[in-house]
């Protein structure tokens, strides 16, 4: 059984939370957390290199000489490759870099890393954010309350608008969803907090 304390917003502790031990109590596995991560830092890539071939270089329609006598080698363009200002052969050219990995292995790594918080304590679980008006430093202290002075990603559910309009101009602080935490954003951050709704969203998704 894997329990880690339950906070309030403003720092008090408010009991213990139970986590399940098949997500957040896994020997993490090292391995598959670097194939994720090659794998979403290469889907990040723009891939919006490019070079001009000889059929995108400006001009080189006429035959520069004709095809026998001269004694020269025989040309058909001023734009081949081997002339100078001619297209580039073999560059690179917009493309995807993305590319996907076993929907068990992305599973793998994603409690990977979430047991890794556990044992790093990490893991900070709050019951609620609840602000009247979304008011970006009553954020900022509730943060400092619970500690969390470095980077942190916060998950908030759904729903929580008046928050995650609080806490989107923080710097250092990411906001994600339940559905959209990843392996990434997690080893990036020094501290995961989560509140107590999203904590059941995430265990319901990677049961």
């Amino acid at each position: 059984m894997t329990t880690v304390s339950l906070f309030k917003q403003d720092g008090s502790q408010n009991g213990d939370v139970e986590l399940n031990a098949d997500i957040f109590g896994i020997e993490p596995n090292d391995n598959v957390v670097f194939e994720a991560v090659v794998m979403q830092r290469a889907s990040m890539r723009q891939g919006t290199h490019a070079v001009k071939n000889r059929s995108a270089v400006r001009g080189g329609g006429k035959k520069p000489w004709r095809q026998k006598g001269t004694g020269r080698a025989r040309q058909g363009s001023i734009r081949s490759p081997q002339w100078r200002g001619g297209g580039i052969v073999f560059g690179p050219t917009p493309r995807s870099y993305a590319y996907s990995i076993p929907k068990k292995m992305r599973r793998l790594a994603l409690k990977s890393v979430l047991s890794q918080k556990v044992l790093d304590e990490s893991l900070v679980v709050v019951d609620a954010f609840n602000f009247e008006a979304p008011k970006t430093k009553e954020f900022a202290g509730s943060l400092s309350s619970l500690k969390v002075e470095k980077k942190a990603l916060i998950v908030l559910e759904d729903d929580n608008e008046s928050a995650v309009l609080a806490a989107r101009n923080l710097a250092n602080v990411k906001i994600v969803s339940p559905e959209g935490i990843n392996v990434l954003d997690i080893i990036s951050s020094d501290k995961l907090v989560i509140t107590q709704k999203a904590l059941s969203q995430v265990e319901e998704a990677l049961a």
